[in-house]
């Protein structure tokens, strides 16, 4: 269930955001470019941070479909150095500076102790509003899931820790959402023979 898989992926990266090189990493570049080591974590917990706001706000009244959310975004597309995704870095690295890693962990711990209450209460025809549109509870939490499972890989690749075990059903949520937005962006044969036929494969099926 995809609820579960969302709070044992929010531990994971709760555990990640205590690690003590953390600290002494924050103000260094990470293994994304233009992020630095301290807003990439605020990026990772804001997976965590943010969804307690969303869950407590007022349902929305229409969903689209969890790939269209992704198909809609100009992020995802648009490239590392568009204004979309400029923006996204822009925001997590200001929101680095005006806290510390000690307390945002403590953030991060807190948000998920009203997430294990919040979580398993919402009902199943939950919409959440995201402004521009919504997405049914489970779909939101999907789309987390995907944030958490690829975040956590890149802070522990930073940190030059090994990236903690995730749960099989996130994991494999993950790269089933991933498969679909790759064959949307690549086309579905482009993916067929990237994972069936290495003569054939493409240089990239890269899905964000």
């Amino acid at each position: 269930m995809i609820r579960h898989a969302f709070l044992e992926s929010a531990e994971v990266a709760a555990a990640l955001l205590r690690e003590p090189v953390l600290a002494e990493r924050w103000p260094r570049p990470s293994a994304l470019p233009d992020f630095s080591t301290g807003g990439l974590a605020r990026h990772l917990a804001n997976q965590v941070i943010h969804s307690v706001t969303l869950l407590g706000a007022e349902p929305g009244a229409s969903a689209i479909a969890v790939l269209e959310h992704f198909t809609g975004n100009g992020w995802v597309t648009s490239g590392v150095d568009s204004a979309d995704n400029v923006d996204i870095r822009h925001r997590s690295e200001r929101a680095a500076a005006a806290t510390t890693p000690e307390r945002l962990a403590g953030d991060v711990d807190a948000a998920l102790s009203e997430l294990r209450v919040l979580v398993p209460a919402q009902p199943a025809d939950r919409i959440v509003d995201l402004g521009e549109w919504g997405l049914t509870v489970d779909d939101f939490l999907l789309t987390r899931v995907l944030e958490l499972v690829v975040h956590a890989d890149d802070l522990a690749v930073t940190l030059g820790l090994p990236t903690p075990p995730l749960p099989d059903t996130a994991t494999e949520a993950t790269i089933q959402l991933l498969s679909r937005i790759a064959a949307w962006r690549h086309g579905p044969l482009t993916v067929v023979r990237a994972l069936a036929r290495r003569e054939r494969a493409p240089a990239s099926i890269a899905a964000l």
